[in-house]
């Protein structure tokens, strides 16, 4: 072996040593001198900075129930006990002291010593027994009878703790938390049928009342509007002129008018005086399906397949605005006096609230899963209702707030009506009709009428319904051709005709 490779070898060997021996303790050297100042322990408190903090923690968190009283033993007990053991006093009066920033006025049941009527900052034994509960027992309600003379609210058992911001600080406070019930629903007789009328040749698509309620006007599939006596249920008159189906039809309250619209893209005014057309309304690009009148201002509003509603004025017969915005067929219209003017439907499963004035968007409704086929306003509340095969849903003015669903009328919803009672109706396409208490969603009744003998049994959709102006009764337009009438049944009573009504939780979607 060479002089260089003993050297090499050597060398080795005492690096071997040293990293065997050596290199472990300077290692634990080092890590003991890293932690022998121990930096991560904290400063030592000093007692000036945490009264300080400590009663700004009281007034900011505890501040609403300072003033009420500890039992005095308890507190004493729980001085040192994080997890103080309550006393039941079981109806016994016990001594309380009142540990509080405030004075205290002297009451039943709580017992005040000059040391406690003076303003003073509470000790840190105090502060853990500041939000101690009170027993069961007279002596707290007879604190809490206290409390409501110095100006605080008395809360009955069974309260909960919830924060609250007020003025950009937290509070915490007592409120009474119950389970959301349903409401009782309000009765209502139930409707039966009591006359059908016959004469149509096709489906009967539409139905309108005129406002001095002496008679109605149908359209249908046959291609002729029909005026009919309300009293008696006689054909009065039959105008024809549309070349395909007839969809809407509304008589004016302003005017001697009666407008149509149908699938011939055709709007039409007819003057009742002499039975004959006298306007047409040009724009629409495809069928129109239905069609209102404002009720204050001489203007129409139409809507159709072609994705759009447009506004005319009545007697220039000039379209003031085209409404643009849905991308599928407009299936209904509803105009009102008070903002937003116009509401409209759509098969594209959105509902669209207008600026009548800018021919804008206000807002658009999009909870709907499925076409929206109805649209009706409720006549004496700021709210309406919107049908769908998913469920027909409950929406107030003017912002479109979401109020309530009322799901169970599982078919496609062709037409809703309702009265000033609370009652609405929802007609569909399999030909059954619930009646519904509008302030609470119950459904409180189901019509499914039979068809008329010779239509088959696919041919009992309904495709229109209203009460007629006295709302006594309520007009249905149906797919077997007839006109049915109901009424309410005037022998029924709450006791003959219970409501089946359980007060359970309240089970609402919220889309």
């Amino acid at each position: 072996m060479s002089q260089r490779s003993q050297r090499e070898w050597t060398n080795a060997e005492d690096v071997q040593k040293h990293s065997v021996h050596t290199l472990v303790f300077r290692s634990l050297k080092r890590t003991h001198d890293m932690f022998v100042a121990d930096n991560a322990k904290g400063v030592a408190i000093d007692e000036e900075s945490h009264k300080l903090k400590m009663s700004i923690k009281m007034r900011t968190e505890y501040g609403p129930v300072l003033h009420m009283p500890a039992v005095k033993e308890t507190r004493e007990k729980t001085a040192g006990d994080p997890y103080p053991q309550y006393p039941n006093n079981q109806g016994q009066e016990s001594e309380y002291a009142a540990t509080a920033t405030l004075p205290y006025p002297s009451g039943p049941g709580v017992a005040l010593t000059a040391d406690t009527q003076i303003q003073r900052m509470p000790s840190e034994s105090a502060a853990q027994s500041l939000a101690l509960a009170l027993p069961s027992s007279q002596s707290r309600i007879d604190a809490q009878r206290t409390a409501v003379g110095v100006g605080e609210r008395s809360q009955p058992l069974g309260v909960s703790m919830m924060s609250m911001e007020s003025g950009g600080t937290k509070n915490m406070a007592l409120i009474i938390k119950k389970a959301q019930t349903m409401p009782k629903p309000q009765w209502h007789p139930p409707w039966k049928l009591y006359r059908v009328i016959s004469g149509h040749l096709g489906w009967v698509r539409c139905i309108a009342v005129e406002p001095g309620n002496q008679w109605f006007v149908t359209g249908s599939a046959d291609r002729t509007i029909k005026i009919w006596d309300l009293a008696s249920g006689k054909l009065k008159l039959s105008l024809t002129g549309h070349i395909s189906t007839v969809r809407g039809v509304i008589v004016s309250a302003r005017s001697p008018y009666l407008f149509s619209c149908g699938e011939d893209k055709q709007v039409k005014c007819w003057d009742l005086e002499y039975n004959k057309v006298i306007r047409h309304y040009h724009g629409h690009l495809s069928a129109v399906y239905g069609l209102d009148l404002h009720p204050t201002i001489d203007v129409l509003v139409t809507c159709s397949r072609d994705s759009t509603a447009r506004i005319w004025d009545v007697r220039t017969k000039a379209g003031v605005h085209t409404l643009q915005g849905h991308t599928n067929a407009v299936a209904t219209v509803r105009c009102q006096a008070a903002e937003p003017q116009i509401v409209t439907g759509s098969h594209d499963t959105t509902i669209r609230l207008w600026d009548m004035a800018g021919g804008k968007t206000h807002t658009t409704l999009t909870n709907h899963k499925k076409s929206v086929r109805a649209v009706v306003l409720h006549p004496r509340q700021y709210t309406f209702a919107s049908g769908s095969p998913d469920n027909i849903k409950q929406w107030k003015f003017p912002d479109g707030n979401f109020i309530q669903n009322l799901s169970g009328h599982n078919a496609i919803i062709n037409t809703l009506a309702v009265n000033s009672d609370g009652v609405l109706v929802s007609g569909a396409d399999n030909g059954t009709m619930h009646l519904w208490d509008w302030r609470t969603g119950y459904n409180f009744q189901r019509i499914h009428a039979a068809v008329q003998p010779g239509s088959l049994d696919s041919e009992s959709g309904i495709f229109a319904c209203t009460f007629d102006q006295s709302e006594s009764r309520l007009i249905t337009a149906e797919a077997d051709k007839t006109i049915k009438v109901y009424k309410e049944d005037d022998t029924a009573t709450e006791e003959t005709h219970p409501v089946s009504w359980k007060p359970e939780i309240m089970k609402r979607k919220r889309f």
